[in-house]
């Protein structure tokens, strides 16, 4: 509940963050016109943020006739972990990753790129699959599409900030409260920086959650830590078209670059959380379990991850 508490919080700060921007931007009317606009995006993404992701990524709903093998492995982990069963969808891309997406368990999305099926054998598939339903479980992915709409939000008030000292907005701006033409210059600059830790921070909270919550799921770590190894592997010899608006949504940073880079990541560092699930590997693991079997041995791992 900790992690859970915290990246509403954060959300919340996210908000009050793109309404201090408009106040620099035109003072109580630039307050008056963020507050709607972060209203709005919030409204906007509790209801089509998942559409608008899947929609982005060119994501293509399937059934379980066009694909079996991936209807079956969500099923049976959405009933060991006590979920209704989500739309399934396929992203057309090479680079292995998956997100999950929408407002709640009963409108739940969990999307998978083809890269991902082809990379991948069977458990590490299902370790991904059970970190993408632990988010859902956590009740995270709302958290995580609204982020992403709130950072788009921010760069585009950064934008406006930018142009508007280009364009000789400032003097105008500070008549009525808000920064000069140099203050909208460095704003511009900081803002986008300051979304993404703000993003970051949300993300990097829940995706240790999700792992571990994943893991009690599938009833064993090995196979989320080993996707997690070769996902990041893959992330830098294959890179993903992706916005970085919504790279926080991906089970692994499909932005995976340089060191400054790295720096600003959206996630944990993939070594860590490949040692935390490691560190808390079975003597003798044994082979994916299924109903109620398996959702026992997840409970049992759980509270180990948990210290219970």
């Amino acid at each position: 509940m900790g992690n859970q508490f915290k990246t509403a919080l954060l959300l919340a700060a996210m908000t009050a963050f793109i309404i201090w921007i408009g106040g620099m931007l035109g003072g109580r009317q630039g307050i008056v016109i963020a507050f709607l606009l972060a209203g709005g995006m919030n409204f906007f993404s509790y209801w089509y943020s998942d559409k608008l992701v899947l929609k982005m990524y060119r994501a293509q709903e399937v059934s379980a006739t066009q694909s079996p093998e991936l209807h079956e492995m969500v099923a049976r982990l959405s009933r060991n972990a006590g979920l209704p069963m989500p739309r399934v969808y396929i992203i057309p891309q090479d680079t292995p990753n998956a997100f999950a997406t929408g407002r709640n368990p009963q409108n739940a999305v969990v999307a998978v790129t083809q890269g991902l099926q082809k990379l991948m054998n069977r458990t590490e598939i299902e370790g991904v699959l059970a970190h993408e339903l632990g988010h859902v479980k956590n009740r995270d992915i709302l958290i995580g599409t609204v982020a992403a709409t709130m950072a788009g939000a921010v760069m585009m008030l950064a934008s406006m900030a930018r142009w508007s000292a280009i364009l000789g907005g400032g003097s105008q701006s500070d008549e009525e409260g808000g920064l000069g033409g140099i203050g909208l210059l460095i704003m511009s600059i900081l803002a986008p920086i300051g979304a993404m830790i703000i993003q970051m921070a949300v993300s990097r909270s829940r995706e240790y959650l999700a792992d571990a919550t994943g893991a009690a799921i599938a009833g064993r770590p090995d196979g989320l830590a080993s996707a997690l190894e070769k996902l990041g592997a893959y992330s830098r010899r294959i890179p993903m078209d992706a916005n970085p608006s919504t790279a926080h949504m991906f089970i692994v940073n499909p932005l995976s670059g340089g060191s400054f880079r790295s720096l600003f990541s959206t996630h944990p560092p993939i070594e860590e959380r490949v040692a935390r699930l490691s560190g808390q590997r079975p003597k003798t693991p044994s082979a994916p379990r299924s109903g109620a079997a398996g959702a026992d041995h997840g409970k049992a791992f759980w509270d180990r991850m948990s210290g219970n």
